[in-house]
């Protein structure tokens, strides 16, 4: 199923913080408006002194008077510039949070098959580089614009006011700045967007061989990966350096056609000063404020610059924004707080979606009818990639159907709240997945919290006393570790649940990051619990008390447990059997070791293997 797209427009990401932050904006324009008038101010106290130099009509007090002049000037910049800093760049900081945080929330939002076709270096690059492009866009880029407009024209007006033929010939470059400005701007925001791709395939090169580490190291692939790594860090020079190419050009432009104004100042206002058409104090100041429209005519090629990459990164978030989940509530989607009745399948099949384009690939099941008592366990046994898992997945809609049903209590699960109907399922998936915090963080799947400060302390006066709702927490933690033969290992280890695990919990064994998985599933203590292959990483005897855990917990709610060590579920109210996507067997144990067909020989087969392990 493709996933929805919206008419987001790349601008539509900033106007709400413009609209925000209108004021501070405002004020912050104002702020440098005023640097911008002061620094103009600069060249006429520079002109007065000049002139009463060169007609020696000055006196020591009068000097000092000018530069206390200028020294107020400057205090004044100071003033003002730190305050348009504070609120243009702040401005910019808000922006860049607010998307990071939005693009982060809507990521969380997709649906699995989304993950399915997209590399997390891709989304690690938008979530990082693209976002500082847009900052620096919408910070530094409007500082450099205002400048460009504001300081540009105040400039060319106090040159016009001192000369108007020589600031005509000194303006004669700008239209090969203009020209060569919009000629270098068509090709950069291309360049823009290739650059950034190649960012996210450097991104995910990196984060896939440091994921792999272990396994590059094991198998001494270590010269493999450098090179590897190298071919897409070359990859991207070269994209970046056909980008140089363009942006380098710009502040080059720009300090040839300031030079060539300079050197038409130098010999025409040389000559007026020779013949007294304007005062030494109009010569000098006329290059300062030549000087001043230096940085503007450079801040137009850095606006382009800046402008580009930003519109580039805006269009690449904007993708994902626009990117809708599959998986998503209707309108009017139907709460439910219970599972009391029954799941029922009809005539389910399913497909997933083939590579990063939208074809879809063979069915991974078809025709699936299935009826699941409140209640009830349903064990699910099969070959390798007879779609256990990929059935039990669509349960809690990680996938929807590709056709047929899926009713809870009567309601079909598409219509059912997305966050109701998954809050009624504790998941253990095939591969236990850890974050890289404490054992007690993954079980419970939040960080601790603070200590309540209105808790008086206890008798020793070193520790606040615990509240009634975080002492049955705890007996419902210690509880879930015990049932998941966790809670002898753990307290082995020197900081017990506080123990942080590393990433992927790579401190852990297989088994121990399983058992993690299990007891976050009992902890969660939902109406339905989904097991798939609970007790693959561990050995006999723990998988046994594992499962008679499981079996405690199936006297109260509805468990569906897919394994491929069948003794796991032979407890199990009905048992299918799973191959190319079809249910060939279904029965109890007892009836399924009667027909001869691949649940019995598979059980005959491992009973012997477990008999000779205990032996």
């Amino acid at each position: 199923m493709k996933a929805k797209v919206n008419d987001l427009k790349p601008f539509d990401l900033v106007r709400p913080y413009l609209i925000e932050n209108r004021v501070k904006i405002g004020i912050g324009l104002i702020c440098l408006m005023i640097v911008d008038i002061l620094q103009t101010a600069i060249p006429r106290i520079i002109k007065w002194s000049i002139d009463d130099l060169t007609t020696l009509s000055i006196d020591s007090q009068g000097l000092l008077k000018y530069g206390a002049y200028l020294v107020s000037i400057a205090f004044l910049m100071l003033i003002f510039r730190y305050l348009w800093r504070h609120l243009l760049i702040g401005w910019s900081r808000n922006v860049e949070e607010g998307l990071r945080n939005r693009l982060f929330s809507h990521i969380q939002t997709l649906s699995a098959g989304y993950y399915d076709k997209t590399r997390t270096g891709d989304l690690m690059a938008h979530a990082t580089n693209d976002v500082n492009h847009v900052r620096m866009a919408t910070g530094m880029g409007i500082v450099a614009l205002t400048d460009a407009v504001f300081l540009g024209s105040a400039s060319i007006a106090l040159m016009l006011y001192i000369n108007v033929r020589l600031t005509i010939l000194v303006m004669i470059p700008t239209p090969f700045i203009i020209f060569g400005t919009r000629f270098l701007g068509k090709h950069m925001h291309a360049r823009y967007k290739t650059v950034q791709a190649a960012f996210s395939d450097l991104t995910e090169n990196a984060r896939e061989h440091f994921a792999g580490i272990r396994i590059i190291q094991a198998f001494g692939r270590e010269e493999y990966a450098i090179s590897d790594f190298e071919k897409n860090s070359q990859a991207y020079i070269r994209k970046r350096m056909r980008l140089v190419a363009i942006t380098g050009s710009f502040f080059p432009m720009m300090l040839f056609f300031s030079n060539i104004g300079l050197a038409i100042v130098l010999y025409a206002g040389g000559r007026q000063t020779i013949f007294m058409k304007i005062t030494p104090g109009d010569f000098v100041a006329f290059i300062s404020y030549l000087g001043l429209l230096t940085w503007p005519m450079m801040a137009l090629g850095w606006v382009t610059n800046l402008i580009q990459r930003g519109k580039a990164s805006l269009e690449r978030i904007a993708f994902i924004l626009n990117t809708r989940p599959e998986i998503k509530n209707i309108p009017d989607a139907k709460p439910i707080s219970g599972f009391y009745d029954s799941i029922i399948l009809k005539n389910v099949s399913f497909s997933y979606e083939s590579g990063t384009d939208s074809s879809v690939s063979a069915p991974v099941l078809s025709e699936i009818d299935l009826e699941i008592k409140s209640g009830m366990t349903l064990g699910i046994v099969g070959p390798p990639g007879s779609g256990k898992t990929s059935l039990i997945g669509l349960i809690p809609r990680l996938y929807d159907v590709s056709s047929g049903r899926i009713i809870i209590d009567g309601t079909d699960i598409g219509k059912l709240a997305l966050s109701d109907l998954r809050a009624l399922i504790s998941f253990v998936p095939q591969e236990p997945f850890l974050f890289a915090g404490t054992i007690r963080e993954n079980i419970v799947l939040q960080s601790p919290v603070e200590d309540n400060a209105d808790n008086a302390d206890n008798a020793d006066g070193n520790q606040p006393l615990k509240s009634k709702l975080e002492f049955e927490t705890d007996l419902k933690l210690v509880k879930a570790l015990k049932d998941a033969d966790l809670h002898d290992t753990i307290e082995k280890f020197p900081n017990g649940l506080d123990t942080a695990v590393g990433e992927k919990g790579v401190i852990l064994s297989g088994g121990q990051k399983q058992r993690i998985a299990i007891a976050r599933a009992f902890y969660s203590n939902s109406a339905i619990l989904v097991l798939d292959d609970p007790v693959s990483q561990v050995d006999i005897k723990t998988g046994n008390r594992i499962i008679s855990a499981i079996r405690s917990y199936a006297e109260k709610r509805t468990v569906i447990i897919v394994s491929h060590r069948l003794s796991a579920l032979s407890f199990a109210d009905q048992i299918i059997t799973l191959d190319k996507g079809r249910i060939t067997e279904s029965g109890e144990h007892i009836e399924l070791m009667k027909t001869g067909g691949y649940y019995s020989k598979i059980f005959d087969m491992q009973e012997i293997q477990e008999a000779f392990h205990a032996y």
